[in-house]
């Protein structure tokens, strides 16, 4: 678990695979905590499976909100290429929690580029604490693969010291009337894994 008082999180990953849902849910939590919450976002070529980010910092002030390279607290990525692309932002301390998934990048398809060996490896030398998860199996067993974003949000809400109950009720606010069981249940299954 991350400080109480103030965290720098980071979350990345590939446009469509609900990162800013889950951007908002955390910053949702934490104000309902009553901490100051700063978020920014770069949706990038989101709509053509492009690099998106978003940097959520909390704490009793907060005046920028974006996180320095090599200062946020957790890194939670939706795809390994994104972990590898965005873990200088970690701290040498700090988490990262993982989808252990690959999405092949346009250069990559198109033969011009390879997709890096070795990920993993790279990846535990820059953090302290690396936690891989296989999102996509929580989500498929939760009911429905594109709940994934919020099975990771259940792994991830192990490492903040906020009520479970105030990440439900973040979600139901939030994932439209018909998902909001299927959502619960992803994100009960992600924060009973590992």
């Amino acid at each position: 678990m991350i400080n109480k008082e103030k965290a720098d999180i980071l979350i990345v990953g590939v446009g469509g695979q609900g990162i800013l849902l889950a951007s908002e849910i955390i910053s949702s939590v934490c104000l309902e905590a009553g901490y100051d919450v700063k978020q920014s976002e770069v949706h990038g070529m989101a709509q053509r499976g492009g690099s998106v980010s978003s940097h959520v910092r909390y704490g009793d002030v907060v005046y920028s909100p974006t996180i320095e390279r090599g200062r946020a607290d957790i890194l939670l990525s939706f795809e390994l290429l994104e972990a590898l692309r965005w873990i200088e932002f970690l701290k040498p301390e700090g988490t990262a929690i993982v989808n252990n998934m690959k999405i092949t990048p346009m250069p990559v398809a198109d033969g011009s580029e390879r997709y890096p060996d070795n990920i993993r490896q790279k990846l535990e030398k820059r953090c302290k604490e690396l936690v891989l998860v296989d999102g996509n199996s929580i989500a498929v067993k939760a009911g429905h693969i594109k709940t994934v974003n919020i099975a990771l949000l259940g792994v991830f809400s192990k490492y903040l010291p906020f009520d479970t109950n105030m990440w439900k009720k973040s979600i139901v606010e939030r994932v439209p009337v018909k998902t909001k069981e299927i959502n619960l249940i992803a994100f009960d299954s992600g924060r009973n894994a590992n």
